[in-house]
Formats: C-alpha cells, structure tokens, sequence
C-alpha cells in the first residue's frame, strides 16, 4: 500500500510541475559560478531575444569573450550605458571577471542579445546557452524563459 501511494504521490507532483518549469541549476567550472540564467518571453514579431544571468568568480581573472545557442541566429555580449537621462545598447566584445566579484547581466545593463531567434521564447520553456570564456573554456547552461515583462529574480528562486 505504502508503494501505491509513494508512486500516486511522485505522479501527482510531476504532473503539478509544468514542462520546464524548473529553476535552471547553477552551473560551477574551476572558480566560476553562473547562477540565475534567464530569459524574457518573446513578444512576436522579429524582435530578439535577451538572457541574463550572474557569473561569481572565486578563482583567477577570466573574461566572457562570447556566447552561443541554437535559438539564436547571432548571439552577442551587450551592454547599456546611461549618459544622463539618455540610454544607448552597445555590443561589447569581453567582459572581464575579476577574481572574487560577480558580475551580474540584468535588464538597463549588461545582456546576452539573441539576434535572428529561430523559434518563440515561451515563458515556462528552457533553453540550451554555451557561454565561452578565456580561461574556463566552454560552459553550457540552461536558460529559463520567464514572462515577457520579468525583470528577474536575483536570488534564483522565481519570479
């Protein structure tokens, strides 16, 4: 009786959870740490794609020098600088991670732009994200893709 009601119970709560819907794990190679890797919804049309996510790192200097995904037509490093009450998007071609700061890409800073996106980003879908670094080399993350409007959540535990 007690195996009928552990697998009713698993069953029930595996259906409870949405396909995707589950918090993409933290991602740890040599010193680096990338946590909270996100996206927001698409809104349709051509517009691209935007993923951000947290990199710790407590190991030596390293840069993010690229990223890629099978989403995306062109994937590049961006960043918004404020001059004033003006706002500009720059691409931008590394970004340095000194030893023991994290660096957090967040929407009005820096970003991961998805230019050309191959299919709709649909709140609740994951994505694969390779981030690739001078020293740590390739790192492949899952990205969660929360509502069209989110602006994050920065302790990784929801919208």
């Amino acid at each position: 009786m007690k195996t009928i009601f552990g697998a009713v119970l698993a069953a029930a709560v595996i259906l409870a959870v949405p396909a995707g819907a589950s918090l993409a794990a933290d991602v740890t190679v040599g010193g680096l740490t990338i946590s909270n890797p996100w996206a927001r919804a698409s809104t349709g049309g051509s517009r691209p794609g935007v993923a951000y996510l947290t990199i710790a790192n407590k190991g030596g200097a390293d840069s993010l020098t690229g990223a890629g995904s099978p989403v995306a037509g062109r994937v590049e490093l961006h960043r918004i600088v404020h001059d004033g009450d003006r706002a500009r998007m720059g691409r931008i071609g590394k970004i340095r991670l000194p030893k023991g700061k994290s660096v957090e890409f967040k929407p009005g800073g820096l970003h991961i732009m998805l230019l050309g996106l191959k299919r709709r980003l649909k709140e609740g879908e994951t994505f694969p994200l390779t981030l690739y670094f001078a020293e740590a080399g390739r790192v492949d993350v899952t990205v969660r893709i929360m509502g069209a409007g989110a602006m994050g959540d920065h302790k990784g535990h929801g919208p």
